[in-house]
């Protein structure tokens, strides 16, 4: 991999994309066990058999019956080693998660306040004259930038295993991108120095704390810290995928990531994770409320983000979900707790539909169809208007990077473009409210008479993005 694209790859997934693989409708009377175990592995296999992944491990899992634990492809392509539900993948931002299961546990023990000061922990957070709380770090709303998104000060380092002061050095005399809880932007920095957070307060090294507390007393086996020099059995090689085939992922320190992305395991041990810690055994119930309840900004409005994990829905079922990604391996992980179904999908290959794959696989089992598109209906919008909201934004994407949108008035139309995709119309509904295209929904937040960001998606799926200084 060209060491540009290294910031591009080490990306962390928080919320399933549109579905390349579309779930038609099951029959009223449902299908048989059978059929349905059939057309998930169908579904499940489809990115091998398109070549459009090395190799993938999934896991769906209704209540007791498991109805799919299966490998396919490859996790050496060198070695020809097939993948199989045991063997070991990184797992990228679902790291967050166990991070934030960890700080819980402190705040459980009095050890950490949701709304301390986050330098009372961390005395050498520079918060540039804002309250930066410990609650901000979780949920994304610190405003402090985050080093996967600066582009060259990143890749120039991202092959060393930096000191936890080198890393933070990266952007500690920054400018915060907003004041703390008034915009979602998600934020690797934010998780790395809760990882700091827990060293400090527990005096032990990140990875060997959440094997003593985490990983051990629940059955763990494959769960580790994904060190690049300890010999991990099973583990899979990392692939990028390129116009003309196949090639080994970049190299990356597992110090670099940290408790944003440091982890690996198998598709069985987060099954098992997810059941523990949806029903109490991990946190106790006022702790995962916690988690997994969407913040509000202090404008008031809500996002689909909690502690770590990423509160959505399919069809009318909530889904408690988070993905992940860095270089060479593509996760995702969903709960629907109402019908008691888990579904894990890793890949070692990026990119890979492994968020898209999940939400197929959920949509079958509870036979929920895609959703349909409504026809938006445009209002009229002066030259002046349309004025407060053209200019350059940064936003989040499903996988965790951060891309620019620019939005320009063009023969008295807005347009939205994102580098050399095709243009979308915005059409205007009201309310600062626009319809991308013919699909999603984008609200803009406009202060002082000018748009300062903007939020797209609809019901509990949102992407934030920030006005461009």
């Amino acid at each position: 991999m060209r060491p540009s694209s290294i910031a591009r790859r080490f990306a962390f997934i928080i919320a399933a994309t549109a579905l390349p693989f579309g779930v038609s409708p099951l029959a009223a009377q449902g299908p048989s066990r059978a059929e349905l175990v059939k057309r998930l592995d169908s579904i499940a296999a489809a990115p091998v058999k398109n070549h459009a992944v090395a190799g993938m491990a999934v896991a769906v899992v209704k209540g007791r019956d498991t109805l799919l634990y299966k490998g396919y492809g490859y996790s050496d392509l060198e070695n020809d080693v097939r993948v199989t539900p045991a063997t070991v993948f990184r797992i990228g931002s679902i790291t967050k998660q166990f991070t934030s299961s960890a700080v819980m546990q402190l705040v459980e023990q009095g050890k950490v306040g949701l709304d301390d000061d986050a330098t009372k922990y961390l005395p050498n957070l520079k918060t540039h004259g804002q309250h930066i709380l410990v609650r901000n770090l979780l949920n994304h709303t610190s405003g402090i930038p985050s080093y996967t998104d600066i582009g060259a000060p990143f890749a120039n380092v991202s092959r060393l295993d930096l000191s936890h002061d080198s890393l933070y050095a990266l952007v500690a005399n920054d400018s915060l991108m907003f004041a703390p809880g008034s915009h979602f932007y998600y934020n690797n920095t934010g998780y790395y120095l809760l990882g700091v957070l827990l060293e400090r307060i527990t005096g032990k090294p990140y990875g060997e704390y959440l094997q003593e507390k985490l990983f051990a007393p629940n059955g763990l086996k494959a769960t580790t810290y994904c060190s690049t020099d300890k010999l991990i059995p099973h583990r899979a090689q990392g692939y990028e995928k390129t116009e003309t085939g196949f090639v080994n992922a970049d190299y990356i320190g597992m110090n670099l990531p940290f408790a944003a992305g440091s982890l690996c395991s198998t598709v069985g041990d987060l099954v098992a994770w997810t059941k523990k810690l949806s029903t109490g055994g991990i946190v106790n119930a006022s702790s995962y409320h916690e988690m997994t309840t969407p913040m509000h900004l202090t404008s008031g409005r809500p996002m689909n983000y909690g502690f770590g994990l990423t509160v959505d829905s399919l069809g009318d079922h909530l889904m408690i979900s988070h993905g992940g990604g860095i270089n060479g391996f593509i996760s995702y992980l969903l709960d629907v707790p109402g019908d008691s179904l888990i579904v894990a999908v890793l890949s070692n290959t990026a990119p890979a539909p492994s968020d898209a794959v999940a939400a197929s696989l959920a949509r079958a089992v509870l036979g929920v169809p895609a959703p349909k598109r409504a026809t938006p209906k445009e209002q009229p919008l002066s030259a002046d208007e349309r004025a407060r909201y053209t200019g350059d934004y940064d936003q989040t994407m499903p996988d965790g990077r951060k891309r620019r949108v620019t939005i320009s008035d063009e023969n008295g139309q807005l347009v939205l473009r994102v580098g050399s995709q095709p243009p979308a119309r915005l059409s205007y509904q009201g309310n600062a409210t626009f319809i991308v295209g013919t699909g999603g929904r984008l609200v803009f937040d406009v202060a002082g008479g000018r748009a300062t960001g903007f939020v797209m998606g609809g019901g509990a799926r949102t992407l934030e993005a920030v006005r461009v200084p």
